[in-house]
Protein backbone atom coordinates (compact mmCIF):
# COMPACT_ATOMS: atom_id res chain seq x y z
CA UNK A 1 0.00 0.00 0.00
CA UNK A 2 1.09 3.37 -0.73
CA UNK A 3 1.21 5.65 1.74
CA UNK A 4 0.65 9.15 1.28
CA UNK A 5 2.84 11.92 2.69
CA UNK A 6 0.79 15.44 1.63
CA UNK A 7 -0.36 16.05 5.01
CA UNK A 8 2.66 14.66 7.12
CA UNK A 9 5.38 15.55 4.72
CA UNK A 10 8.99 14.22 3.54
CA UNK A 11 10.58 15.03 6.99
CA UNK A 12 7.87 13.00 8.83
CA UNK A 13 10.34 9.69 6.72
CA UNK A 14 13.69 11.81 6.61
CA UNK A 15 15.46 10.47 10.02
CA UNK A 16 14.81 6.82 7.84
CA UNK A 17 17.42 7.45 5.44
CA UNK A 18 20.81 8.22 4.98
CA UNK A 19 20.67 8.82 1.23
CA UNK A 20 17.87 10.58 -1.00
CA UNK A 21 18.28 10.40 -5.03
CA UNK A 22 15.98 13.45 -6.14
CA UNK A 23 14.33 13.88 -9.96
CA UNK A 24 14.86 17.41 -11.21
CA UNK A 25 12.26 18.05 -13.60
CA UNK A 26 8.89 17.44 -12.38
CA UNK A 27 9.94 17.11 -9.12
CA UNK A 28 12.57 20.24 -8.31
CA UNK A 29 11.41 22.19 -11.39
CA UNK A 30 9.24 21.84 -14.54
CA UNK A 31 11.89 23.24 -17.05
CA UNK A 32 10.38 26.96 -17.07
CA UNK A 33 10.17 27.52 -12.92
CA UNK A 34 11.36 26.27 -9.72
CA UNK A 35 9.07 24.63 -7.56
CA UNK A 36 9.39 26.62 -4.46
CA UNK A 37 8.41 23.63 -2.01
CA UNK A 38 10.74 21.09 -3.31
CA UNK A 39 13.84 23.67 -2.68
CA UNK A 40 12.70 24.19 0.76
CA UNK A 41 12.88 20.72 1.15
CA UNK A 42 16.48 20.27 -0.60
CA UNK A 43 17.46 22.58 2.27
CA UNK A 44 15.83 20.85 5.12
CA UNK A 45 18.08 18.03 3.98
CA UNK A 46 21.38 19.93 4.02
CA UNK A 47 20.18 21.77 7.34
CA UNK A 48 20.23 17.29 8.79
CA UNK A 49 23.32 16.78 6.83
CA UNK A 50 21.78 14.25 4.67
CA UNK A 51 23.40 13.05 1.42
CA UNK A 52 21.40 13.63 -1.76
CA UNK A 53 22.32 13.48 -5.15
CA UNK A 54 19.52 15.08 -8.01
CA UNK A 55 19.96 12.57 -10.39
CA UNK A 56 18.53 13.87 -14.10
CA UNK A 57 17.80 11.86 -17.14
CA UNK A 58 19.52 15.29 -19.08
CA UNK A 59 21.70 14.18 -22.14
CA UNK A 60 24.37 16.77 -20.76
CA UNK A 61 27.95 17.35 -18.89
CA UNK A 62 27.07 18.00 -14.89
CA UNK A 63 27.76 21.37 -15.57
CA UNK A 64 25.59 22.54 -18.37
CA UNK A 65 22.70 21.77 -16.15
CA UNK A 66 24.36 23.13 -12.77
CA UNK A 67 24.21 26.41 -15.00
CA UNK A 68 20.70 26.18 -16.45
CA UNK A 69 19.28 25.60 -12.34
CA UNK A 70 21.88 28.77 -11.91
CA UNK A 71 19.65 30.69 -14.42
CA UNK A 72 16.46 29.16 -13.01
CA UNK A 73 17.55 31.19 -9.45
CA UNK A 74 18.84 27.86 -7.62
CA UNK A 75 21.60 28.38 -4.94
CA UNK A 76 24.74 26.65 -5.20
CA UNK A 77 24.65 24.91 -2.25
CA UNK A 78 22.07 22.68 -3.68
CA UNK A 79 22.66 22.87 -7.22
CA UNK A 80 26.32 21.20 -6.76
CA UNK A 81 24.62 18.05 -5.89
CA UNK A 82 23.59 17.81 -9.57
CA UNK A 83 24.52 14.15 -11.48
CA UNK A 84 23.23 13.79 -14.83
CA UNK A 85 22.51 10.70 -17.00
CA UNK A 86 24.72 12.57 -20.09
CA UNK A 87 27.78 12.87 -17.43
CA UNK A 88 27.60 8.97 -17.20
CA UNK A 89 27.49 8.37 -20.82
CA UNK A 90 30.12 10.61 -21.43
CA UNK A 91 32.71 8.91 -18.68
CA UNK A 92 31.66 5.75 -21.08
CA UNK A 93 32.58 7.51 -24.88
CA UNK A 94 35.61 8.65 -23.41
CA UNK A 95 36.38 4.89 -21.79
CA UNK A 96 35.34 3.34 -25.35
CA UNK A 97 34.38 5.49 -28.64
CA UNK A 98 36.74 8.61 -28.50
CA UNK A 99 38.01 7.62 -31.37
CA UNK A 100 35.36 6.32 -33.05
CA UNK A 101 32.93 8.59 -35.74
CA UNK A 102 29.33 8.72 -34.89
CA UNK A 103 26.34 10.58 -36.20
CA UNK A 104 24.43 12.79 -33.71
CA UNK A 105 20.67 12.68 -33.07
CA UNK A 106 19.69 15.63 -31.12
CA UNK A 107 19.46 19.88 -30.78
CA UNK A 108 22.05 21.59 -31.16
CA UNK A 109 22.18 22.72 -27.42
CA UNK A 110 23.33 19.13 -26.54
CA UNK A 111 26.22 19.63 -28.35
CA UNK A 112 28.32 20.39 -24.91
CA UNK A 113 27.78 17.19 -24.41
CA UNK A 114 30.69 15.93 -26.85
CA UNK A 115 32.36 19.31 -26.99
CA UNK A 116 35.64 17.69 -26.65
CA UNK A 117 35.70 14.76 -29.25
CA UNK A 118 33.13 17.33 -31.41
CA UNK A 119 35.88 16.42 -34.86
CA UNK A 120 34.53 12.89 -34.45
CA UNK A 121 31.35 14.43 -35.80
CA UNK A 122 29.61 12.93 -39.11
CA UNK A 123 26.70 14.77 -41.19
CA UNK A 124 26.42 11.34 -43.05
CA UNK A 125 24.81 8.84 -40.59
CA UNK A 126 26.12 6.04 -43.37
CA UNK A 127 29.54 6.67 -42.91
CA UNK A 128 29.50 6.63 -38.89
CA UNK A 129 30.13 4.29 -36.85
CA UNK A 130 27.61 4.52 -33.74
CA UNK A 131 24.45 6.68 -33.72
CA UNK A 132 24.77 9.25 -30.18
CA UNK A 133 21.29 9.59 -29.60
CA UNK A 134 20.75 13.22 -27.04
CA UNK A 135 17.30 13.86 -28.12
CA UNK A 136 14.89 14.82 -31.46
CA UNK A 137 16.23 16.99 -34.42
CA UNK A 138 14.65 20.95 -33.81
CA UNK A 139 12.77 20.53 -36.91
CA UNK A 140 11.63 16.92 -36.26
CA UNK A 141 10.63 16.69 -32.80
CA UNK A 142 6.61 15.71 -33.23
CA UNK A 143 7.32 12.90 -35.65
CA UNK A 144 9.18 9.62 -34.66
CA UNK A 145 8.00 8.61 -38.62
CA UNK A 146 10.85 10.91 -39.61
CA UNK A 147 13.52 8.72 -37.74
CA UNK A 148 12.13 4.80 -38.58
CA UNK A 149 13.31 6.03 -42.27
CA UNK A 150 16.51 7.73 -40.87
CA UNK A 151 17.53 4.21 -39.32
CA UNK A 152 16.05 1.58 -41.62
CA UNK A 153 20.08 1.30 -43.87
CA UNK A 154 21.75 1.69 -40.14
CA UNK A 155 20.30 -0.53 -37.48
CA UNK A 156 23.24 -2.35 -37.21
CA UNK A 157 25.25 0.63 -35.76
CA UNK A 158 24.74 0.20 -32.02
CA UNK A 159 23.13 3.52 -30.81
CA UNK A 160 24.40 5.35 -27.06
CA UNK A 161 21.55 7.24 -25.77
CA UNK A 162 22.06 9.91 -23.25
CA UNK A 163 18.13 10.15 -22.31
CA UNK A 164 15.98 7.23 -22.07
CA UNK A 165 13.14 9.13 -20.68
CA UNK A 166 10.12 8.97 -23.42
CA UNK A 167 8.32 12.00 -22.26
CA UNK A 168 8.93 15.25 -20.51
CA UNK A 169 6.61 18.16 -19.65
CA UNK A 170 8.05 21.69 -20.26
CA UNK A 171 5.84 23.75 -18.62
CA UNK A 172 2.37 23.46 -19.64
CA UNK A 173 3.88 21.40 -23.15
CA UNK A 174 4.33 17.42 -23.38
CA UNK A 175 7.62 16.74 -25.57
CA UNK A 176 9.51 13.48 -27.22
CA UNK A 177 12.68 12.54 -25.48
CA UNK A 178 15.51 10.33 -26.64
CA UNK A 179 14.11 7.24 -25.23
CA UNK A 180 11.23 7.78 -27.79
CA UNK A 181 13.84 7.76 -30.63
CA UNK A 182 15.51 4.88 -28.99
CA UNK A 183 12.82 2.90 -28.80
CA UNK A 184 11.70 2.93 -32.64
CA UNK A 185 15.83 1.80 -32.94
CA UNK A 186 14.89 -0.81 -30.60
CA UNK A 187 11.54 -2.03 -32.48
CA UNK A 188 13.16 -1.63 -35.50
CA UNK A 189 15.79 -4.42 -34.18
CA UNK A 190 18.88 -1.93 -33.54
CA UNK A 191 20.83 -2.27 -30.29
CA UNK A 192 20.87 0.77 -27.60
CA UNK A 193 22.57 1.11 -24.90
CA UNK A 194 21.03 3.10 -22.14
CA UNK A 195 22.92 6.02 -20.02
CA UNK A 196 20.48 7.43 -17.08
CA UNK A 197 17.28 6.21 -14.21
CA UNK A 198 16.33 3.38 -14.48
CA UNK A 199 19.85 1.72 -15.27
CA UNK A 200 22.06 0.84 -12.46
CA UNK A 201 25.35 2.86 -13.79
CA UNK A 202 23.72 6.21 -13.29
CA UNK A 203 23.18 5.35 -9.39
CA UNK A 204 26.67 4.31 -8.89
CA UNK A 205 28.63 6.52 -10.74
CA UNK A 206 26.73 9.52 -9.27
CA UNK A 207 28.18 8.40 -5.40
CA UNK A 208 28.95 5.93 -3.21
CA UNK A 209 25.65 4.60 -2.32
CA UNK A 210 27.09 0.80 -0.98
CA UNK A 211 25.43 -0.20 1.97
CA UNK A 212 23.15 3.05 2.55
CA UNK A 213 19.07 3.13 3.24
CA UNK A 214 17.90 4.90 0.21
CA UNK A 215 14.57 6.62 -0.83
CA UNK A 216 14.32 7.67 -4.84
CA UNK A 217 12.70 10.65 -5.31
CA UNK A 218 10.55 10.94 -8.59
CA UNK A 219 7.67 11.94 -11.13
CA UNK A 220 8.47 8.98 -13.27
CA UNK A 221 7.06 5.54 -12.89
CA UNK A 222 9.57 3.86 -15.68
CA UNK A 223 12.53 5.62 -14.67
CA UNK A 224 12.78 6.64 -11.13
CA UNK A 225 10.24 4.23 -9.62
CA UNK A 226 11.40 1.45 -12.03
CA UNK A 227 15.19 2.40 -10.98
CA UNK A 228 14.38 2.41 -7.01
CA UNK A 229 12.99 -1.09 -7.73
CA UNK A 230 15.65 -2.80 -9.75
CA UNK A 231 18.03 -1.86 -6.73
CA UNK A 232 15.84 -2.00 -4.11
CA UNK A 233 15.67 1.40 -2.82
CA UNK A 234 12.40 3.06 -1.08
CA UNK A 235 10.41 4.98 -3.19
CA UNK A 236 7.99 8.13 -3.60
CA UNK A 237 6.01 8.90 -6.44
CA UNK A 238 5.18 12.99 -6.89
CA UNK A 239 2.11 12.89 -8.53
CA UNK A 240 1.77 16.25 -9.87
CA UNK A 241 4.17 15.05 -12.49
CA UNK A 242 4.25 13.18 -15.82
CA UNK A 243 1.64 10.62 -14.36
CA UNK A 244 -0.36 13.58 -13.07
CA UNK A 245 -3.89 13.03 -15.22
CA UNK A 246 -3.50 8.77 -14.96
CA UNK A 247 -3.69 9.29 -11.06
CA UNK A 248 -6.31 10.94 -10.56
CA UNK A 249 -8.62 9.45 -12.65
CA UNK A 250 -7.30 5.66 -11.68
CA UNK A 251 -5.22 6.01 -8.71
CA UNK A 252 -1.27 5.40 -7.98
CA UNK A 253 -2.57 1.60 -6.80
CA UNK A 254 -3.91 0.64 -10.52
CA UNK A 255 -1.34 3.26 -12.35
CA UNK A 256 1.74 1.71 -10.60
CA UNK A 257 0.37 -1.83 -11.68
CA UNK A 258 -0.07 -0.58 -14.96
CA UNK A 259 3.57 0.19 -14.85
CA UNK A 260 4.33 -2.71 -13.26
CA UNK A 261 6.08 -0.25 -10.79
CA UNK A 262 5.75 -0.13 -6.58
CA UNK A 263 5.74 2.44 -4.67
CA UNK A 264 6.18 3.62 -0.70
CA UNK A 265 5.29 6.88 -0.55
CA UNK A 266 3.20 9.21 -2.69
CA UNK A 267 3.25 13.17 -2.77
CA UNK A 268 1.07 15.23 -4.71
CA UNK A 269 4.44 17.48 -4.62
CA UNK A 270 7.80 17.45 -2.81
CA UNK A 271 7.27 19.08 0.80
CA UNK A 272 9.14 19.28 3.93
Amino acid sequence: MTKNLDNEGLSSIADNYQLFYIDLWGVVHNGVTLHLEAIKALREINKKKKNYILLTNAPRPNHAVKSFLEKLGMEKEIRDHVFTSGEAALIYLKKNLINKNFFHVGPPRDFDLFKEFKKMKLDNIEKSEYILCTGLFDDHNEDLNFYKDLFEKNIKKKMICTNPDLIVDRGNTREFCAGSVAMVFEKMGGEVVYFGKPYPEVYNQSIDNKNKKILSIGDNLNTDIKGANLLNYDSLIISNGIHKDEIKEKGIEKVAKSYEAICNYIQSELKW
